[in-house]
């Protein structure tokens, strides 16, 4: 007796077409999966299934390929870093903020359970988690149904400024390598587990917070392993400053300078190229270097356009051959609110409506992340592939009138419409509420934790300042008004 799921006569789905290359709206079509696997995709089904799901009203749509995320601190910002930024490094938080905000462990994993729950209902099925290594972090990862990498971050020093105006690094090498050490413990241990659900990707966290011997050491654990490895490079111009200072190379000509700069590397951002508008340096070629190395980039817009920061831009990449993905490298942690930046950030920085296209864009958050991880059964609905996808529901307000349905999810609707979320076969998230995790009790434990985190930021911060005064509120508070 078959024991397969039958999605009968779906409005639309958006289909793998192998003879296109590409995704494609298939209308009034079945889908069926057995165990994990897509098993057939098409019209008109005639075999047996054991359940039956009327897709009436519904787009079945591929799962999300998340390339880029922190959850384990980023939901504990919420409410302080939407209107931050220093000017003095370049716009960026990286350096004032990132060393204030910290959320104790019980905070951090709140914050990871909050960040897993708002990917899930935006439709996110693999998740790249680019996190500090964690005792407990695998199986409470595997525990969310999500498809996880572990990608524990690892480096030789920190940065941090003592005055506000430059920025230093703290050098602990011998610490790093014993924390690498730990990170490749997690990553072998995380590609053992019995879901089969979890992978590994190692992860030396910063370009610029790196030793050479360290992302030496991080590729050839790559290698050994088959996987891949992503690095932050090319993500400030604090950051670019600082290597071409060190190294009179750009951060990615030092990286094809060592070898790091390859088909085993995803690049975090990979905005701060030689050819930015905010840089000078018209003697590199970063943008060809990159271009012929076969590197990955996993772009992230959400979390820089709040700098007023932008890749230039996502057509250029992709026309180029340059594989990107999507990432939510921010709260919250919703794929199709990356989609939709993705494509109005690539129209302003162009200045060319057709420079962000919503099918560039989805399909960096689908077959772009797959690709950038070396997977062909995630990021389609096909035949063979991992049963991983949502059910939109095309009846709800915000997708009509519906003439496009992708179009009418990204740009009105966004994740509101996702009904339901399969992760290898299983429904994760059902009527829009996910399943796996306690969501409420996760946002009460990372209220807790970020008001514990808040009270001691003047201990934290170079000159002592309080939240307030690093974020101040939108509007002043006052008692009342006479």
């Amino acid at each position: 007796m078959s024991d397969a799921t039958l999605i009968r006569k779906a409005d639309y789905v958006i289909a793998w077409d192998e003879s296109a290359g590409g995704h494609c709206y298939l209308r009034d079509a079945d889908v069926v999966f057995d165990g994990n696997l897509f098993t057939f995709v098409g019209h008109d089904y005639t075999g047996d299934a054991a359940r039956t799901i009327d897709g009436g009203g519904l787009m079945v749509m591929p799962g999300f390929v998340n390339l880029h995320c922190h959850p384990h601190s980023e939901p504990g910002n919420k409410g302080v870093t939407e209107d931050a930024g220093s000017r003095q490094f370049g716009q960026s938080t990286l350096y004032e903020f990132l060393n204030i905000l910290n959320l104790d462990e019980a905070g951090a994993a709140a914050a990871a359970r909050v960040a897993w729950s708002e990917m899930l209902k935006s439709g996110v099925t693999t998740v790249a988690d680019l996190s500090l290594p964690s005792e407990g972090w695998i199986d409470a990862l595997a525990a969310t149904g999500l498809r996880g990498v572990l990608c524990p971050m690892v480096r030789s020093g920190g940065w941090y400024t003592s005055n506000g105006r430059t920025v230093e690094y703290a050098w602990n090498e011998q610490d790093g390598m014993q924390k690498f050490a730990w990170s490749l413990a997690i990553i072998d241990e995380a590609r053992k587990h019995p879901s089969g659900r979890l992978d590994g990707m190692v992860g030396p966290a910063q370009i610029d917070t790196c030793t050479e011997a360290l992302l030496r050491d991080a590729l050839a654990a790559a290698r050994e392993r088959g996987i891949t490895l992503q690095v932050h490079a090319a993500q400030s111009k604090v950051e670019f400053e600082e290597m071409t200072r060190r190294h009179r190379m750009t951060p990615i000509e030092f990286m094809h300078e060592i070898g790091l700069l390859g088909p085993d590397t995803i690049i975090g951002h990979g905005i701060f190229l030689n050819d930015h508008p905010w840089l000078h340096w018209p003697q590199g070629r970063d943008f060809e270097i990159l271009r012929d190395s076969g590197a990955a980039v996993a772009h992230c817009p959400t979390n820089f356009s709040r700098r007023g920061v932008a890749l230039n831009h996502l057509r250029r990449y992709l026309d180029a051959g340059i594989v990107v993905g999507l990432g939510t490298d921010t709260y919250p942690h919703n794929m199709i609110n990356e989609i939709h930046i993705a494509c109005i950030a690539a129209r302003i920085t162009s200045g060319e409506y057709t420079a962000g296209r919503t099918s560039h864009a989805f399909d960096a958050a689908t077959l772009g992340g797959a690709a950038a991880m070396k997977r062909t059964d995630i990021g389609r609905i096909a035949k063979g592939a991992k049963a991983d996808f949502s059910l939109v529901d095309l009846a709800h307000p915000y997708m009509r009138p519906l003439r496009d349905p992708l179009r009418s999810l990204v740009f009105s609707a966004d994740d509101r419409a996702i009904r339901d979320v399969y992760v290898d076969g299983q429904c994760v998230v059902r009527d829009g509420e996910v399943l796996t995790i306690d969501v409420e009790a996760a946002l009460d434990e990372l209220a807790a934790a970020q008001a514990r985190s808040l009270t001691t930021v003047p201990e934290r911060d170079w000159a002592q300042r309080g939240i307030d005064d690093l974020s101040p509120m939108v509007y002043p508070q006052k008692g009342g008004l006479g």
